[in-house]
């Protein structure tokens, strides 16, 4: 099946805790102080979702869906951040949860067990999907100076995805061995995932207030592959960061999974707090 990206946004903001992309104090000397430092943020996403997937017919075949197809609109949307740090320690953990949905009338972009449909057979078909990705980590601050700072760290991340299929063929397949005229189906993956990665900002500019944070993990075990990237640029106030940039995840997952893979790419725009 092969990889298909689509716009469901714009997203609304989303009140979050944190920036788990690397939004990073800008004073690097009390980072390393005894005392307990801590983020937050407020921030919007704006990405494509990409995916595909094979519903289950109930006669021992599948439908072949690519999500892009269908998703049209987000009905809901949350992400957030809380993240801690003591001298050279610290700890994050990152979540987002997406509802997005959509439907089509007259859908000839579907495949039947990795066959196309046949010429002029169409459905009327809707798909919702539900996905949270959470993130946890432990990590240690590498480096640490007032031109940036660098941090490595380990953890997991565990994807849930719960997905609604129906559909209505114009014509009936079921005699042919095909599925039913119509239905629904649902399927449901819970992926747990150890990473490794690095994290930090390197700051420049007047006072060092502009500042680049970059984020990078790597992962594997329930699924084949897991990375994900994120990159920006911020302005450091008193109170705090203004921070834009782009997020990227990416999964490929095992080859008896219902789920080919799956993307969250585009934007992302936030306001941090630190105290």
């Amino acid at each position: 099946m092969k990889r298909h990206n689509k716009r469901v946004g714009p997203l609304a903001l989303a009140a979050a805790i944190g920036l788990g992309a690397g939004v990073q104090h800008a004073d690097a000397a009390d980072e390393l102080s005894d005392g307990w430092r801590f983020r937050a943020a407020i921030y919007g996403y704006f990405p494509d979702i990409g995916a595909s997937v094979a519903f289950p017919d109930g006669t021992g075949t599948s439908i072949d869906v690519n999500a892009d197809k269908l998703i049209a609109h987000l009905k809901f949307a949350f992400m957030g951040t809380v993240e801690a740090q003591k001298g050279r320690l610290g700890a994050f953990t990152d979540v987002m949860y997406f509802n997005v949905g959509g439907s089509r009338s007259g859908l000839a972009e579907l495949a039947i067990s990795g066959q196309p449909l046949p010429p002029g057979v169409t459905a009327d078909a809707h798909l919702d999907v539900k996905a949270w990705v959470w993130t946890l980590a432990g990590s240690y601050r590498a480096v640490a100076s007032p031109d940036g700072n660098i941090d490595v760290f380990a953890g997991a991340r565990m994807l849930d995805v719960r997905s609604k299929f129906g559909w209505d063929f114009n014509v009936d397949l079921s005699p042919v061995g095909g599925p039913p005229r119509e239905g629904t189906a649902e399927i449901s993956v819970t992926n747990w995932d150890g990473i490794v990665g690095a994290r930090g900002r390197v700051n420049f500019g007047a006072d060092r207030r502009w500042f680049v944070p970059y984020y990078a993990d790597v992962g594997t075990g329930d699924s084949d592959l897991t990375w994900q990237a994120i990159a920006g640029l911020g302005y450091a106030f008193d109170w705090g960061e203004v921070i834009g940039g782009w997020r990227y995840i990416k999964y490929d997952f095992k080859s008896d999974s219902r789920i080919a893979d799956l993307t969250f790419n585009g934007p992302l725009v936030g306001v941090a707090f630190r105290w």
